[in-house]
């Protein structure tokens, strides 16, 4: 029997170290192909020892189905640690024991972190759980993980210690080697960091959601040349020297980097661009020059620069030479760095444009990787990461919140994350007693984040990169707008479809629309469309007036325009809104005395719109009630590519804008809205809503405070107040032009258009003359 277990013992299976998935890190899992089960002779759940540069314990589960046929185990990046061994690498696994621990110390991993709290809510977490002392463990929360018997689920689903995931050391076990807890097991926490044997408990490839690309390509640029200069040797070229990361505030790129210096295993300094600057001459120099040599000394090293453009500017747009001088000591240490001294220079901003362009080229930063807003994929891994260890409630569905949080950052998901839990707590604040310093157990196991936690706090979230010109959120459906049937399924079609569903434009090969110009009398109900648009098809909404847009300093419209684009294009899907269009692009070269800007500014719009050609699923709307005004360069296809005519609503639509005004008023069994609908032909929108406000106000004149509810009288009574704004000339005119609008805008350049139902003279620049609104010919100017 004792030579079987031997032979047993004996067995070893090599594999190469991949990542695990997000969701599952923390676990204690490690994946293998079904062929290592029968090598082993093992089955799920059972333990297996990992030796890499050290050994380490994980229970066996099952490799993905896409990873059967690859000879390779996947851990999760506590795990890569415990073992000192990077992605790529190989390690021996073999059957482990483990056995029952009589007393197991843990410690917080972290060093700003101080714990406190019952040792039997961790004994909970880690029960059953293979442990080796020196190893680098994390409380878990109730996140179901694939493929798991119903057993071994369990030992998974133990409540967890708190509302994110804790990194613990494991200090000491008795008795040594592979234990686990059991009933009889003693566990001390203990309250003060103690240092950790790797980095990469504080940060690891497990920590960054939503970059899998921007990964690989970082560890070609930085792993590749410090674990293996060789290669490069062998190759006859010099490993990168510098990457620099850019993206808005936010995505992740301080973290990425200390996440990468952890996962390579190389010493990392930190310069943090504001304190290297001194007061006396030379120190800022000599500071910078310092932190190099350090890390030289040190190599494998990587030197991150946080915020590089505040130390690296423009030299020709600082009036300081400290700055210029730094700037210069910066290009000659890069400069200067040996082929292979085996130290990467990475840095990190989100101005990048700042950045003086003696560092932008290889040999110095060899590559700028861009570190964008991440799409609903990256959204859902990134809040796999801050809701692991949250004991999440059962109607959570972290793919519907990944949905709702468009233009969402890390940073802006982490907010969430920790407002959710606030509120969370708020629930159970009545159960806690202030004066005992410590929280009942039961009252901690009670705690769960909901999903009626998650969705208050998006209420008070907002994305990072819209703080300036957010607007709440439109609550405006396609059911509370009425009589504009036509133009919601133009819109519909237009900008809900492709947003929703980009596949299927890229399956036949066409663009999705860039522009929408929403046109019609006042009052018809344009600006709510642009509200509906905006909250169905699930996106950002930017609304620009005119006035934010124009400004008296040379050149600040153009930028404002470019920096509302620029915003948008980080925050897609997005629809802009522009309201009242006519005034900020006017048809240029009418005469009148137009102030240069608006010229200028048209010109900028114009560039910009056709500059979102490579853009996805950003939308343009315009609303006027004086299209003719508009520059006609915007009505081509390819910027306002749809001119959708909004106009008075017929008899049924009357009827239904009513019906929508009146649903929260108490109307008396008399009222008939048909017969009100009736008698106001030409009345829009804002008219239908003056006429229910009037009747609501004659109910009150009549009855007073007590008023029960609004008769037909009253309705009659409002009518008499009430008038349409939109004349049958107006209508007329409108109607006219719908036909006529792009063939005209081709031709005639319009000076004025509808007053008070007057049609005012437009130029014919062509023929040099002025059309007046009976058709009758003035000699032009």
């Amino acid at each position: 029997m004792a030579d079987a277990d031997a032979a047993l013992a004996d067995k070893t299976v090599r594999l190469q170290v991949a990542a695990a998935r997000n969701e599952e890190s923390g676990q204690g899992i490690a994946r293998m192909p079904r062929t290592t089960f029968q090598a082993l002779g093992i089955t799920e759940g059972d333990v297996v020892e990992i030796t890499g540069k050290r050994s380490t314990a994980a229970v066996a589960m099952p490799a993905y189905d896409e990873d059967q046929s690859l000879e390779v185990i996947r851990l999760d990046g506590l795990q890569r640690g415990n073992a000192e061994v990077g992605s790529g690498e190989h390690v021996k696994v073999a059957v482990a024991e483990s056995r029952p621990a009589t007393r197991v110390v843990f410690a917080p991993a972290q060093r700003e972190m101080r714990l406190q709290g019952p040792a039997q809510a961790l004994k909970r977490n880690f029960f059953r759980k293979p442990l080796v002392a020196g190893d680098l463990v994390a409380t878990t929360g109730q996140q179901p993980v694939q493929n798991m018997p119903q057993e071994v689920r369990r030992m998974f689903n133990a409540p967890a210690y708190a509302l994110t995931q804790i990194r613990l050391s494991v200090v000491s076990t008795t008795p040594k080697g592979i234990v686990h807890i059991d009933e009889n097991t003693e566990v001390e926490l203990r309250a003060e960091f103690e240092q950790p044997r790797d980095a990469r408990a504080i940060i690891n490839y497990d920590d960054v959601g939503g970059m899998g690309e921007t990964i690989q390509q970082l560890r070609e640029m930085v792993e590749l040349p410090l674990r293996y200069p060789e290669l490069f040797t062998r190759l006859g070229v010099d490993p990168p020297k510098g990457v620099l990361l850019h993206g808005p505030p936010g995505t992740g790129k301080t973290r990425l980097a200390q996440a990468v210096a952890n996962e390579s295993d190389a010493n990392f300094f930190t310069i943090n661009g504001p304190e290297i600057m001194g007061s006396g001459y030379g120190e800022s120099e000599k500071a910078l020059r310092e932190v190099f040599e350090q890390a030289s000394k040190s190599a494998p090293a990587i030197v991150f620069i946080d915020e590089i453009d505040s130390i690296a500017p423009k030299r020709d747009r600082v009036p300081g030479e400290a700055e210029k001088r730094l700037v210069a000591q910066l290009l000659t240490l890069m400069d200067g760095l040996e082929a292979r001294s085996n130290l990467v220079v990475i840095a990190a901003t989100n101005r990048p444009d700042a950045i003086d362009e003696a560092l932008r080229r290889p040999g110095r930063f060899d590559r700028e990787i861009i570190i964008g807003v991440p799409d609903e994929k990256g959204r859902r891994e990134i809040l796999g990461i801050h809701t692991r260890g949250m004991p999440l409630g059962d109607k959570v569905d972290l793919n519907e919140l990944a949905k709702g949080t468009y233009g969402f950052v890390g940073a802006d998901i982490a907010a969430l994350a920790r407002e959710a839990a606030i509120d969370a707590v708020r629930r159970i604040m009545p159960k806690i007693d202030l004066d005992e310093r410590t929280i009942p157990p039961e009252v901690l196991d009670e705690l769960y984040v909901g999903r009626e936690d998650f969705l208050s706090a998006l209420k008070r979230i907002q994305p990072s990169a819209m703080r300036e010109v957010m607007v709440q959120v439109p609550n405006v459906g396609w059911s509370d707008i009425g009589g504009v049937g036509e133009s919601i399924e133009k819109l519909k079609e237009g900008i809900e479809l492709p947003m929703k569903n980009p596949d299927a434009f890229h399956r036949l090969g066409i663009r999705p629309a860039k522009g929408f110009l929403l046109y019609g009398p006042p009052g018809t109900g344009k600006t709510l469309l642009a509200k509906a648009v905006a909250k169905e098809a699930e996106a950002n909404f930017i609304s620009m007036k005119s006035s934010d847009l124009l400004s008296k300093w040379y050149g600040e419209s153009e930028q404002q325009i470019a920096r509302m684009f620029k915003r948008a294009r980080a925050v897609a899907p997005c629809v802009v809104f522009i309201d009242e269009i006519d005034s900020l692009v006017p048809a240029r070269g009418s005469g009148q005395g137009e102030p240069q800007v608006t010229g200028r500014v048209v010109n900028t719009i114009l560039a910009e719109m056709d500059g979102l050609e490579e853009l996805q699923s950003v939308v343009v709307i315009g609303a006027t009630n004086r299209p003719t005004l508009v520059d006609p360069a915007l009505l081509r296809p390819g910027r306002f590519d749809e001119l959708v005519y909004v106009g008075t609503p017929d008899k049924a639509g009357r009827e239904q804008i009513l019906g929508i005004h009146t649903k929260d008023m108490p109307l008396a069994e008399d009222v008939s809205l048909a017969d009100v609908a009736g008698e106001t032909a030409r009345f829009t929108g804002a008219d239908l809503e003056d006429v229910v406000r009037r009747a609501g106000l004659n109910a009150l004149q009549r009855a007073g405070g007590d008023v029960q509810n609004v008769t037909a009288a009253d309705f009659t009574e409002a009518l008499k107040d009430s008038r349409a704004t939109v004349t049958s000339k107006m209508e007329a005119e409108y109607k006219k032009m719908r036909g006529e609008l792009k063939k005209r805008a081709a031709d005639i350049q319009p000076i004025g258009f509808i007053h008070e139902g007057m049609v005012e003279p437009t130029r014919d620049r062509k023929h040099g003359v002025e059309v007046d609104a009976d058709g009758s010919e003035n000699a032009a100017d």
